[in-house]
């Protein structure tokens, strides 16, 4: 299955909103991925919903853990670098190899300049190693810093970790998604979703996470609440 860039796609569609974008990569998947492969991810967020994994993340108001972590380019880079002229858009995501991921950061690429104008940064983390953040950077004309979370040590701390159950880890293995390689251990723990808003002094002003992997933030409404009453507005 081909997953189109936005920018394969051509300029016209770049103001899609994510939910579209996503609507797409979604009847691919019912099109062409087997019924019972789609019910095996079903029930694996189903089972992250029923533990309400969401609801115990980080939450507004909490301050962030400090980190320092490695970049795409094996750069050393630190929550207080990020945070030392501008409020950070942080997102957790699983990894390249993941077609919503990939869309949620082309379209928060895409929006990078406002993201800026309204007076704030953008970095992702993931549990990928430092080659895959590269590779995924390069490949997708990313703009923003990848940030390597080995053993998803950070991701932790804000509440957003699993372990993938173990029908649906037979399945990314037939598919050749292998975590042990891609993530550098053999943890099988992935984050789900999340965007942050943080403040400079660490402080969160907005939180977002879900258990559904297909479900993510509007970059518009991430603009919105970053160029609110404090933040210069977005133009």
């Amino acid at each position: 299955m081909k997953w189109r860039s936005l920018e394969e796609s051509g300029p016209e569609t770049d103001a899609r909103r994510l939910r579209e974008i996503f609507a797409e990569r979604k009847e691919l998947i019912a099109k062409y991925v087997p019924a019972e492969t789609q019910a095996i991810h079903v029930r694996a967020v189903d089972e992250l919903k029923r533990r309400r994994l969401a609801a115990n993340i980080l939450r507004v108001g909490s301050r962030i853990p400090e980190f320092q972590l490695q970049d795409h380019d094996s750069e050393s880079v630190s929550s207080s670098d990020l945070l030392a002229k501008r409020r950070l858009v942080l997102c957790f995501i699983r990894g390249r190899w993941c077609p919503f991921c990939i869309g949620q950061m082309e379209a928060m690429n895409l929006v990078l300049p406002a993201i800026e104008r309204a007076g704030g940064t953008l970095a992702a983390v993931s549990p990928q190693t430092v080659k895959q953040a590269f590779f995924m950077r390069d490949q997708h004309k990313l703009r923003f810093p990848l940030l390597f979370d080995a053993g998803n040590n950070i991701a932790r701390q804000f509440g957003l970790t699993y372990r993938v159950p173990d029908e649906q880890q037979a399945v990314y293995q037939r598919a050749f998604v292998n975590l042990p390689f891609v993530n550098g251990n053999d943890s099988w723990e992935l984050p789900i979703p999340a965007t942050y808003i943080i403040d400079r002094d660490g402080t969160v002003l907005y939180a977002s996470a879900n258990e559904d992997y297909a479900e993510r933030p509007e970059p518009r409404d991430i603009l919105r609440v970053l160029g609110g009453p404090q933040g210069l507005k977005p133009a």
